[in-house]
Protein backbone atom coordinates (compact mmCIF):
# COMPACT_ATOMS: atom_id res chain seq x y z
CA UNK A 1 0.00 0.00 0.00
CA UNK A 2 1.13 3.60 -0.86
CA UNK A 3 1.51 5.84 2.16
CA UNK A 4 2.37 9.69 2.77
CA UNK A 5 2.90 12.03 -0.30
CA UNK A 6 6.59 12.16 -0.41
CA UNK A 7 6.75 9.76 -3.74
CA UNK A 8 5.26 11.51 -6.94
CA UNK A 9 2.76 10.03 -8.39
CA UNK A 10 4.79 7.38 -10.69
CA UNK A 11 6.82 6.38 -8.23
CA UNK A 12 3.32 5.82 -5.54
CA UNK A 13 2.41 2.98 -7.89
CA UNK A 14 5.43 2.15 -9.34
CA UNK A 15 5.78 0.82 -6.29
CA UNK A 16 3.76 -2.51 -7.14
CA UNK A 17 6.74 -3.73 -9.29
CA UNK A 18 8.75 -4.67 -6.37
CA UNK A 19 6.48 -6.67 -4.66
CA UNK A 20 6.74 -9.96 -4.58
CA UNK A 21 5.00 -12.38 -6.70
CA UNK A 22 2.74 -15.11 -5.24
CA UNK A 23 2.09 -16.91 -7.56
CA UNK A 24 -11.99 -37.95 -15.60
CA UNK A 25 -14.51 -37.76 -18.23
CA UNK A 26 -17.99 -38.89 -16.43
CA UNK A 27 -19.32 -41.97 -16.93
CA UNK A 28 -21.65 -42.62 -20.26
CA UNK A 29 -24.97 -44.12 -18.72
CA UNK A 30 -27.50 -46.47 -20.53
CA UNK A 31 -30.75 -44.12 -21.27
CA UNK A 32 -33.84 -43.67 -19.11
CA UNK A 33 -34.81 -47.60 -18.48
CA UNK A 34 -39.09 -47.98 -18.99
CA UNK A 35 -41.54 -51.07 -18.64
CA UNK A 36 -43.03 -51.21 -21.81
CA UNK A 37 -45.07 -47.86 -22.26
CA UNK A 38 -44.85 -46.30 -18.50
CA UNK A 39 -41.98 -44.56 -16.86
CA UNK A 40 -41.14 -46.75 -14.00
CA UNK A 41 -38.61 -44.16 -12.28
CA UNK A 42 -41.52 -42.35 -10.70
CA UNK A 43 -42.25 -43.71 -7.61
CA UNK A 44 -43.20 -42.83 -4.88
CA UNK A 45 -41.05 -43.97 -1.16
CA UNK A 46 -38.27 -42.51 0.14
CA UNK A 47 -35.33 -45.11 0.42
CA UNK A 48 -34.08 -45.93 3.87
CA UNK A 49 -31.42 -48.05 4.35
CA UNK A 50 -29.21 -49.05 7.39
CA UNK A 51 -25.97 -48.22 6.20
CA UNK A 52 -22.49 -47.61 8.20
CA UNK A 53 -21.05 -44.10 8.12
CA UNK A 54 -18.94 -43.04 4.92
CA UNK A 55 -20.85 -45.76 2.77
CA UNK A 56 -23.11 -45.32 -0.02
CA UNK A 57 -26.86 -45.74 -0.72
CA UNK A 58 -27.22 -48.23 -2.86
CA UNK A 59 -30.84 -47.59 -3.49
CA UNK A 60 -29.79 -43.64 -3.96
CA UNK A 61 -27.07 -44.86 -6.14
CA UNK A 62 -29.34 -47.08 -8.37
CA UNK A 63 -32.42 -44.71 -8.91
CA UNK A 64 -29.98 -42.15 -9.89
CA UNK A 65 -28.75 -44.40 -12.72
CA UNK A 66 -32.29 -45.26 -13.71
CA UNK A 67 -32.40 -41.68 -14.43
CA UNK A 68 -28.95 -41.32 -16.44
CA UNK A 69 -27.28 -38.78 -13.93
CA UNK A 70 -23.70 -38.94 -14.08
CA UNK A 71 -22.64 -40.37 -10.35
CA UNK A 72 -18.97 -40.07 -10.94
CA UNK A 73 -19.60 -36.04 -11.39
CA UNK A 74 -21.67 -36.38 -7.43
CA UNK A 75 -19.17 -38.23 -5.99
CA UNK A 76 -16.85 -35.88 -7.25
CA UNK A 77 -18.45 -32.34 -5.86
CA UNK A 78 -21.09 -33.67 -3.40
CA UNK A 79 -20.35 -37.21 -2.53
CA UNK A 80 -21.83 -36.38 1.23
CA UNK A 81 -25.29 -36.93 -0.39
CA UNK A 82 -25.01 -40.21 -1.36
CA UNK A 83 -24.06 -40.83 2.20
CA UNK A 84 -27.66 -40.63 3.12
CA UNK A 85 -29.82 -42.82 4.81
CA UNK A 86 -33.19 -40.89 3.60
CA UNK A 87 -33.38 -39.83 -0.08
CA UNK A 88 -36.37 -39.03 -2.05
CA UNK A 89 -34.95 -39.30 -6.13
CA UNK A 90 -38.42 -40.49 -7.57
CA UNK A 91 -40.00 -38.38 -6.02
CA UNK A 92 -38.22 -35.25 -7.02
CA UNK A 93 -37.94 -36.76 -10.21
CA UNK A 94 -41.56 -36.91 -10.73
CA UNK A 95 -42.25 -33.01 -9.47
CA UNK A 96 -40.47 -31.91 -11.92
CA UNK A 97 -41.55 -34.21 -14.82
CA UNK A 98 -45.25 -32.91 -13.56
CA UNK A 99 -43.73 -29.24 -13.64
CA UNK A 100 -42.24 -29.98 -17.56
CA UNK A 101 -39.00 -30.98 -17.37
CA UNK A 102 -37.86 -34.34 -19.62
CA UNK A 103 -35.53 -36.82 -18.88
CA UNK A 104 -32.18 -34.46 -19.47
CA UNK A 105 -33.34 -31.80 -17.85
CA UNK A 106 -34.17 -33.87 -14.75
CA UNK A 107 -30.48 -35.27 -14.89
CA UNK A 108 -29.07 -32.03 -15.43
CA UNK A 109 -30.81 -30.57 -12.30
CA UNK A 110 -29.98 -33.40 -10.02
CA UNK A 111 -26.35 -33.55 -11.19
CA UNK A 112 -26.10 -29.59 -10.59
CA UNK A 113 -27.96 -29.74 -7.28
CA UNK A 114 -27.51 -33.52 -5.85
CA UNK A 115 -28.97 -31.87 -2.65
CA UNK A 116 -32.33 -31.75 -4.14
CA UNK A 117 -32.75 -35.52 -3.72
CA UNK A 118 -32.96 -34.97 0.03
CA UNK A 119 -35.68 -32.16 0.27
CA UNK A 120 -38.97 -34.32 0.95
CA UNK A 121 -41.86 -33.94 -1.53
CA UNK A 122 -44.04 -31.50 0.63
CA UNK A 123 -41.14 -28.93 0.69
CA UNK A 124 -40.37 -28.74 -2.65
CA UNK A 125 -44.35 -28.91 -3.39
CA UNK A 126 -44.22 -25.31 -0.97
CA UNK A 127 -41.71 -24.11 -2.58
CA UNK A 128 -42.97 -24.49 -6.37
CA UNK A 129 -46.62 -22.91 -5.10
CA UNK A 130 -44.06 -20.21 -3.71
CA UNK A 131 -42.31 -19.48 -6.54
CA UNK A 132 -45.07 -19.78 -8.61
CA UNK A 133 -46.51 -16.36 -6.90
CA UNK A 134 -44.37 -14.47 -9.11
CA UNK A 135 -43.94 -17.20 -12.16
CA UNK A 136 -46.92 -18.52 -12.99
CA UNK A 137 -46.10 -20.13 -15.71
CA UNK A 138 -44.51 -23.69 -15.30
CA UNK A 139 -42.81 -23.86 -18.60
CA UNK A 140 -41.15 -20.62 -17.19
CA UNK A 141 -40.77 -21.76 -14.05
CA UNK A 142 -38.65 -24.82 -14.88
CA UNK A 143 -36.57 -23.52 -17.04
CA UNK A 144 -35.47 -21.00 -14.31
CA UNK A 145 -35.08 -24.28 -11.99
CA UNK A 146 -32.57 -25.63 -14.62
CA UNK A 147 -30.85 -22.28 -14.75
CA UNK A 148 -30.79 -21.77 -10.86
CA UNK A 149 -31.00 -25.41 -8.99
CA UNK A 150 -29.69 -24.80 -5.77
CA UNK A 151 -31.70 -21.24 -5.62
CA UNK A 152 -34.79 -23.64 -5.71
CA UNK A 153 -34.07 -26.28 -3.52
CA UNK A 154 -33.12 -24.24 -0.46
CA UNK A 155 -36.54 -25.12 0.98
CA UNK A 156 -35.32 -24.15 4.94
CA UNK A 157 -36.87 -20.66 4.95
CA UNK A 158 -40.25 -21.33 3.22
CA UNK A 159 -42.22 -18.71 5.81
CA UNK A 160 -39.65 -15.83 5.43
CA UNK A 161 -39.12 -16.36 1.60
CA UNK A 162 -43.45 -16.14 1.32
CA UNK A 163 -43.56 -12.53 3.51
CA UNK A 164 -40.39 -11.17 1.42
CA UNK A 165 -42.01 -11.81 -1.69
CA UNK A 166 -45.69 -10.25 -0.63
CA UNK A 167 -43.92 -7.38 0.75
CA UNK A 168 -41.26 -6.88 -2.41
CA UNK A 169 -44.75 -7.10 -4.41
CA UNK A 170 -46.31 -4.48 -1.71
CA UNK A 171 -43.88 -2.44 -2.19
CA UNK A 172 -44.12 -2.29 -6.24
CA UNK A 173 -41.75 -4.51 -7.80
CA UNK A 174 -42.41 -6.10 -10.70
CA UNK A 175 -42.97 -10.11 -10.75
CA UNK A 176 -40.19 -10.55 -13.27
CA UNK A 177 -37.64 -8.17 -10.93
CA UNK A 178 -38.52 -10.58 -8.05
CA UNK A 179 -37.80 -13.65 -9.43
CA UNK A 180 -34.88 -12.39 -10.94
CA UNK A 181 -33.64 -11.68 -6.90
CA UNK A 182 -35.04 -15.33 -6.24
CA UNK A 183 -32.74 -16.63 -8.80
CA UNK A 184 -29.65 -14.20 -8.51
CA UNK A 185 -30.06 -13.23 -4.41
CA UNK A 186 -31.49 -15.67 -2.80
CA UNK A 187 -30.42 -14.81 0.58
CA UNK A 188 -32.39 -11.46 0.58
CA UNK A 189 -35.11 -13.61 1.05
CA UNK A 190 -33.90 -16.21 3.78
CA UNK A 191 -34.24 -13.63 6.97
CA UNK A 192 -37.30 -12.14 8.37
CA UNK A 193 -39.23 -9.79 6.38
CA UNK A 194 -39.13 -7.15 9.42
CA UNK A 195 -35.17 -6.85 8.27
CA UNK A 196 -35.60 -5.99 4.40
CA UNK A 197 -38.64 -2.99 5.83
CA UNK A 198 -36.57 -2.01 7.84
CA UNK A 199 -33.47 -1.26 5.36
CA UNK A 200 -36.22 0.08 2.87
CA UNK A 201 -37.85 2.77 5.68
CA UNK A 202 -33.67 3.86 6.32
CA UNK A 203 -33.50 4.53 2.52
CA UNK A 204 -36.63 5.96 2.20
CA UNK A 205 -35.87 8.15 5.11
CA UNK A 206 -32.38 9.42 3.58
CA UNK A 207 -33.92 9.73 0.52
CA UNK A 208 -36.00 12.87 1.53
CA UNK A 209 -33.57 14.00 4.04
CA UNK A 210 -30.70 14.60 0.91
CA UNK A 211 -33.17 16.58 -0.76
CA UNK A 212 -35.45 13.86 -2.68
CA UNK A 213 -39.16 14.28 -3.77
CA UNK A 214 -42.12 12.00 -2.23
CA UNK A 215 -43.07 12.14 -5.89
CA UNK A 216 -39.82 10.30 -7.49
CA UNK A 217 -39.09 8.30 -3.91
CA UNK A 218 -40.72 4.83 -4.75
CA UNK A 219 -39.54 5.29 -8.42
CA UNK A 220 -35.91 5.88 -7.42
CA UNK A 221 -36.07 3.18 -4.53
CA UNK A 222 -37.33 0.58 -6.85
CA UNK A 223 -34.24 1.48 -9.66
CA UNK A 224 -32.07 1.14 -6.57
CA UNK A 225 -33.58 -2.30 -5.64
CA UNK A 226 -33.30 -3.64 -9.34
CA UNK A 227 -30.04 -2.21 -9.59
CA UNK A 228 -28.40 -4.19 -6.53
CA UNK A 229 -30.42 -6.18 -4.70
CA UNK A 230 -27.85 -6.78 -2.04
CA UNK A 231 -28.19 -3.85 -0.17
CA UNK A 232 -31.24 -5.69 1.02
CA UNK A 233 -28.28 -7.98 3.00
CA UNK A 234 -26.81 -4.46 5.22
CA UNK A 235 -28.34 -3.58 8.03
CA UNK A 236 -29.46 -0.05 8.22
CA UNK A 237 -26.57 1.35 10.80
CA UNK A 238 -24.28 0.14 8.23
CA UNK A 239 -26.33 2.57 5.70
CA UNK A 240 -26.55 4.85 8.00
CA UNK A 241 -22.90 5.13 8.76
CA UNK A 242 -21.79 5.69 4.85
CA UNK A 243 -23.98 8.06 4.49
CA UNK A 244 -23.13 10.29 7.17
CA UNK A 245 -19.20 9.61 6.31
CA UNK A 246 -19.77 11.14 2.99
CA UNK A 247 -21.80 14.28 4.49
CA UNK A 248 -18.71 14.71 7.07
CA UNK A 249 -16.26 14.91 4.26
CA UNK A 250 -17.82 17.66 2.75
CA UNK A 251 -20.15 16.58 -0.10
CA UNK A 252 -23.52 18.08 -0.20
CA UNK A 253 -26.89 16.57 0.07
CA UNK A 254 -27.68 16.65 -3.48
CA UNK A 255 -24.21 15.43 -4.23
CA UNK A 256 -24.50 12.33 -1.96
CA UNK A 257 -27.32 11.70 -3.70
CA UNK A 258 -26.43 11.90 -6.78
CA UNK A 259 -23.32 9.34 -5.46
CA UNK A 260 -26.07 6.83 -4.48
CA UNK A 261 -27.61 6.83 -8.05
CA UNK A 262 -24.18 6.85 -9.74
CA UNK A 263 -22.75 4.05 -7.25
CA UNK A 264 -26.10 1.83 -7.55
CA UNK A 265 -25.87 1.15 -4.17
CA UNK A 266 -22.91 -0.57 -4.46
CA UNK A 267 -22.03 2.17 -1.58
CA UNK A 268 -23.35 0.08 1.30
CA UNK A 269 -20.93 -2.52 0.44
CA UNK A 270 -18.39 0.12 1.65
CA UNK A 271 -17.19 1.03 4.87
CA UNK A 272 -16.25 4.63 6.24
CA UNK A 273 -12.77 3.45 6.72
CA UNK A 274 -12.37 1.70 3.33
CA UNK A 275 -13.56 5.17 1.17
CA UNK A 276 -11.20 7.39 3.24
CA UNK A 277 -8.28 5.18 2.46
CA UNK A 278 -9.44 5.37 -1.24
CA UNK A 279 -10.25 9.09 -1.17
CA UNK A 280 -6.16 9.50 0.22
CA UNK A 281 -5.14 7.29 -2.20
CA UNK A 282 -6.49 9.10 -5.14
CA UNK A 283 -5.60 12.68 -3.34
CA UNK A 284 -1.98 11.65 -3.39
CA UNK A 285 -1.56 10.32 -6.72
CA UNK A 286 -3.57 13.21 -8.22
CA UNK A 287 -2.26 15.79 -6.39
CA UNK A 288 -5.24 17.90 -5.73
CA UNK A 289 -7.10 19.55 -2.85
CA UNK A 290 -10.40 18.40 -1.55
CA UNK A 291 -12.26 20.03 -3.11
CA UNK A 292 -10.96 18.90 -6.25
CA UNK A 293 -11.29 15.65 -5.43
CA UNK A 294 -14.34 15.62 -4.35
CA UNK A 295 -15.55 16.61 -8.16
CA UNK A 296 -13.27 13.54 -9.66
CA UNK A 297 -14.98 10.84 -6.97
CA UNK A 298 -18.18 12.97 -8.40
CA UNK A 299 -17.37 12.53 -11.79
CA UNK A 300 -15.66 8.93 -11.36
CA UNK A 301 -17.13 7.30 -8.13
CA UNK A 302 -14.93 4.35 -8.95
CA UNK A 303 -12.43 6.24 -7.00
CA UNK A 304 -14.08 6.05 -3.65
CA UNK A 305 -15.70 2.43 -4.40
CA UNK A 306 -13.10 0.21 -5.98
CA UNK A 307 -9.98 -0.31 -3.13
CA UNK A 308 -6.62 1.12 -2.78
CA UNK A 309 -4.99 -1.91 -4.52
CA UNK A 310 -7.43 -2.47 -7.36
CA UNK A 311 -6.79 1.23 -7.72
CA UNK A 312 -3.04 0.97 -7.52
CA UNK A 313 -3.39 -2.22 -10.35
CA UNK A 314 -4.67 -0.41 -12.60
CA UNK A 315 -2.99 3.33 -12.47
CA UNK A 316 0.14 0.90 -12.96
CA UNK A 317 -1.34 -0.65 -16.02
CA UNK A 318 -2.06 2.67 -17.55
CA UNK A 319 1.47 4.02 -16.68
CA UNK A 320 2.71 1.09 -18.37
CA UNK A 321 1.17 1.87 -21.46
CA UNK A 322 2.60 5.41 -21.68
CA UNK A 323 -0.32 7.22 -20.36
CA UNK A 324 0.50 10.22 -17.86
CA UNK A 325 -1.13 11.08 -14.53
CA UNK A 326 -2.34 14.63 -15.88
CA UNK A 327 -4.42 12.33 -18.76
CA UNK A 328 -5.86 10.29 -16.27
CA UNK A 329 -7.15 13.08 -13.91
CA UNK A 330 -8.71 14.60 -17.15
CA UNK A 331 -10.35 11.45 -17.42
CA UNK A 332 -10.78 9.62 -14.41
CA UNK A 333 -13.37 7.00 -15.30
CA UNK A 334 -10.92 5.02 -17.34
CA UNK A 335 -10.28 3.69 -14.02
CA UNK A 336 -13.35 1.97 -14.12
CA UNK A 337 -11.93 -0.59 -16.93
CA UNK A 338 -9.85 -3.61 -15.84
CA UNK A 339 -6.13 -4.18 -17.05
CA UNK A 340 -7.02 -6.36 -19.36
CA UNK A 341 -9.79 -4.47 -20.74
CA UNK A 342 -7.66 -1.14 -21.11
CA UNK A 343 -4.57 -3.22 -23.02
CA UNK A 344 -7.08 -5.05 -25.33
CA UNK A 345 -8.88 -1.38 -26.54
CA UNK A 346 -5.27 0.47 -26.75
CA UNK A 347 -4.26 -2.37 -29.27
CA UNK A 348 -7.30 -2.20 -30.89
CA UNK A 349 -6.91 1.67 -31.63
CA UNK A 350 -3.15 1.51 -32.02
CA UNK A 351 -3.63 -0.73 -34.77
CA UNK A 352 -5.35 2.28 -36.57
CA UNK A 353 -3.01 4.40 -35.86
CA UNK A 354 -3.96 6.27 -33.00
CA UNK A 355 -1.96 7.47 -30.42
CA UNK A 356 -3.19 6.49 -27.38
CA UNK A 357 -0.11 8.65 -25.28
CA UNK A 358 -1.34 12.02 -26.83
CA UNK A 359 -4.78 11.07 -27.68
CA UNK A 360 -8.18 11.48 -25.70
CA UNK A 361 -8.82 9.22 -22.95
CA UNK A 362 -12.18 9.00 -23.55
CA UNK A 363 -11.99 6.72 -26.84
CA UNK A 364 -10.99 4.20 -24.15
CA UNK A 365 -14.12 4.93 -21.85
CA UNK A 366 -17.60 3.26 -21.21
CA UNK A 367 -19.23 -0.13 -22.10
CA UNK A 368 -17.72 -2.70 -24.61
CA UNK A 369 -21.01 -1.63 -26.78
CA UNK A 370 -20.01 2.18 -26.32
CA UNK A 371 -16.20 1.49 -27.42
CA UNK A 372 -17.18 -0.81 -30.22
CA UNK A 373 -19.06 2.46 -31.58
CA UNK A 374 -16.54 5.28 -30.74
CA UNK A 375 -13.49 2.43 -32.76
CA UNK A 376 -16.13 2.35 -35.48
CA UNK A 377 -15.94 6.00 -35.95
CA UNK A 378 -12.28 6.12 -35.51
CA UNK A 379 -12.01 3.47 -38.65
CA UNK A 380 -14.46 4.79 -40.86
CA UNK A 381 -12.32 8.34 -40.29
CA UNK A 382 -8.88 6.75 -41.07
CA UNK A 383 -10.51 4.80 -44.21
CA UNK A 384 -12.50 7.48 -46.07
CA UNK A 385 -10.89 8.26 -48.94
CA UNK A 386 -9.21 12.07 -49.37
CA UNK A 387 -11.36 14.51 -51.32
CA UNK A 388 -10.09 17.60 -52.33
CA UNK A 389 -13.11 19.86 -54.00
CA UNK A 390 -10.11 22.16 -55.90
CA UNK A 391 -7.77 19.79 -57.62
CA UNK A 392 -8.16 19.33 -61.15
CA UNK A 393 -10.35 16.72 -62.94
CA UNK A 394 -8.14 13.86 -64.45
CA UNK A 395 -9.21 13.80 -67.62
CA UNK A 396 -7.86 11.30 -69.87
CA UNK A 397 -8.02 10.92 -74.04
Amino acid sequence: MLRGAAHSARDTVTLLLARSQHCNPGLNFLPLRTEGTTRSFLIHSPYTTDVKSGEENKKTIESLYRLSVDIKKIRRLKEWVLLQEVAYVQEIASILQEMGADEPAIASILERCPEAILCSPAEVNSQRALWQLVCQKENQLIKLIEQFPESFFTTGYHENQKANILFFQQLGLKNNIITRFLTSAPNIFYGPVEKNKHVIETLQRNYLSLGGSDANMKTWILKLLSQNPFILLHTSTAIQENLEFLQRSDFTDHEVLQLLSKLKGFIFQLTPATMQKSMHFSKDVFKCSDQELKQLVLKCPALLYYSVPILEERLEGLLKEGISIAQIRETPMVLELTTQIVQYRIKKLSALGYNIKSGNLENLNGTKKDFEVNYGKIQSKKERPMFNPVAPIDIQN
